[in-house]
């Protein structure tokens, strides 16, 4: 059974949703599902916009098949190779053999490296600035390698303003009979996990994403519909979407606010790191979160160490070493890029506690831009009523330093 929407007049969207994937990229949990957007162009000349992954490839093709009706299919311009939206590339070909294909020099040499038959169509090379006419609809084309693959691009419909816009602007979560990102309450039920998506999988080019805001930019009067491969389209509020990307992109925190994260082994740590968490409360600092580095999933950490503009890392030794989890959120962060950020430490250790130094000298030598509070509670083994006042002067500190914290972009 088809399921379609409109975009516009003349574009479909014709995707689909996944509740049966458990994990992105078979590493980060997506349990409130996936969408898979595909769009397809009903012109002079038909054009499909992308394919989808090959668990949906059916909900696809049933879904092309309903909008066509009767008609070929003639174009099938590919912005970006990775699996979850060119896996279907085959199955296209065989339902429609005479469609032509459009896609950069580097779409068409992964196309090859994934074992599509591409030589056997009419490939169309295009670059930067190119334009290609369907008939009444005129779309130009963008280069935005890294974002966040090498031959990625995005395509620009003259005629409707649509930004057929890749991985940028997507999200994880299904979108489930919803199309538009005004149908939904999106700053509370979709945000985090639009962010949770960006950072952790773009995370590491900002510079990249930026450079496409740029070029964005310059013909954003044009731009009137934001159509990602994932999550919901954006026709109105297009600004204040872009404005988060602006955020993510330049590692500037979207909030003032304190993420506590703790490693506890049998929970003294956490205590210590509640009692943190109530101290900053009381002294007028609401927006608090605080997460157990073992049973939260690094993806959502990371989300919020973009969010946040504070964090504190509360952490036992290990084997004379940080808690290993926590070690990985740590690397997370490096290998993501996240800086301009306010840390605060707290360690513990029965008998020799390290991670503290541990903690600090990783966060020193590997984010750019970060500063570590000098005030810094140590324990051992639990947090005793002397510390209360370690607790007191670390919590002061981090409301004193939030002056000095800009959230603002430039």
């Amino acid at each position: 059974m088809y399921y379609v929407r409109k975009v516009t007049d003349d574009i479909w969207w014709v995707g689909a949703n996944d509740h049966r994937t458990h994990l992105f990229e078979n590493i980060h949990p997506i349990p409130l599902g996936v969408s898979y957007n595909s769009y397809l162009l009903m012109d002079e000349h038909p054009a499909l916009f992308d394919t989808t992954d090959w668990s949906v490839c059916r909900q696809m093709i049933e879904n092309i098949e309903h909008v066509l009706d009767g008609r070929e299919l003639e174009y099938l311009v590919i912005n970006h190779l990775e699996p979850d939206h060119a896996a279907s590339l085959g199955e296209v070909l065989a339902y429609w053999p005479a469609v032509k294909l459009i896609s950069t020099k580097k779409g068409f040499m992964l196309a090859r490296q994934f074992g599509f038959a591409v030589d056997d169509q009419e490939c169309i090379t295009v670059k930067e600035g190119d334009t290609f006419s369907f008939g009444k609809h005129e779309v130009t084309f963008v280069e935005a390698p890294m974002v966040h693959w090498p031959e990625t691009m995005v395509t620009l419909d003259l005629t409707d303003g649509v930004l057929y816009s890749a991985d940028a602007f997507g999200s994880f979560m299904a979108n489930d009979g919803k199309l538009f990102a005004d149908e939904v309450n999106y700053e509370r039920d979709f945000l985090d996990e639009a962010r949770r998506y960006l950072t952790n999988i773009v995370g590491k080019y900002g510079t990249h994403i930026q450079l496409l805001l740029g070029k964005a930019a310059k013909v954003l009067d044009k731009i009137k519909i934001i159509a990602p491969l994932h999550g919901l389209v954006w026709r109105k509020d297009l600004m204040w979407f872009i404005d988060k990307y602006d955020h993510w992109s330049k590692y500037v925190p979207e909030e003032k606010g304190v993420l506590i994260v703790y490693a506890s082994m049998y929970g003294n740590t956490e205590s210590a790191a509640q009692a943190l968490a109530g101290k900053i409360v009381e002294k007028g600092m609401t927006n608090v979160k605080v997460c157990d580095v073992s049973n939260t999933h690094v993806s959502y950490l990371i989300s919020d160490a973009f969010k946040y503009s504070h964090i504190v890392l509360a952490s036992v030794t290990y084997n004379l070493n940080i808690y290993p989890v926590m070690h990985d959120f740590l690397d997370e962060m490096r290998l993501l890029n996240l800086q301009n950020r306010t840390f605060a430490i707290m360690e513990n250790g029965s008998w020799a506690c390290k991670s503290g130094d541990l903690m600090q000298k990783f966060i020193e030598t590997n984010l750019k831009n970060t500063t570590v509070l000098n005030e810094r509670v140590s324990m051992a083994s639990a947090l005793t009523p002397e510390k209360e006042g370690e607790l007191d002067t670390m919590a002061q500190a981090i409301i004193d330093s939030m002056a000095e914290v800009s959230t603002e972009t430039k």
